[in-house]
């Protein structure tokens, strides 16, 4: 049995593969930042919005279907490109729908009009009420987070210390 050519676990036999493997990130951080300040048409939101919804999806049956922690390892890493992706999707979607809104419902891409239509349902009272409710469900998470944060940061800032703190 040739023993070069099983590779069972290890990295990449193929140099090329490995030059390819290692530009991952950075083509990510250079697809995000052209997405930021380019502007895009619809057809590609409608793409990446799609492809943002699959990628959740599959994140969240991997998350379901693990049944250790050590099985997704991965999920920090994960959670924060996932986060960095949808930061560039708003923001290149905000643009689209400030500067070709006043062209139509469908300007900013079917994906958008889709979700809008469905919040809204066609009355502007029930989606005004809608974009309230998400407002301060979003401004009461990001608080608390933040807190908590703070509070766990300061745990273990105190934990670090050397010798015993009397409180």
């Amino acid at each position: 049995m040739n023993t070069a050519t099983t590779n069972v676990g290890g990295p990449p036999a193929n140099p090329a593969l490995k030059i390819i493997a290692g530009l991952g990130t950075p083509l990510i951080v250079v697809m995000m930042l052209a997405m930021i300040i380019l502007p895009l048409p619809p057809v590609l939101l409608d793409v990446f919005f799609t492809f943002n919804i699959s990628f959740s999806l599959i994140v969240l049956l991997a998350v379901i279907y693990a049944e250790r922690p050590l099985e997704f390892t991965v999920f920090p890493t994960v959670l924060l490109i996932a986060t960095l992706l949808r930061l560039a999707l708003n923001i290149a979607s905000t643009r689209v729908v400030l500067l070709e809104g006043h062209t139509g419902t469908d300007a900013a891409g079917k994906v958008i009009q889709a979700f809008g239509d469905f919040v809204v349902g066609g009355n502007y009272t029930v989606g005004l009420v809608v974009f309230a409710i998400l407002v301060i469900i979003n401004f009461v998470v990001i608080t608390k987070g933040g807190g908590r944060i703070s509070e766990v940061s300061a745990r273990f800032t105190l934990d670090a210390m050397p010798g015993k703190q009397m409180a």
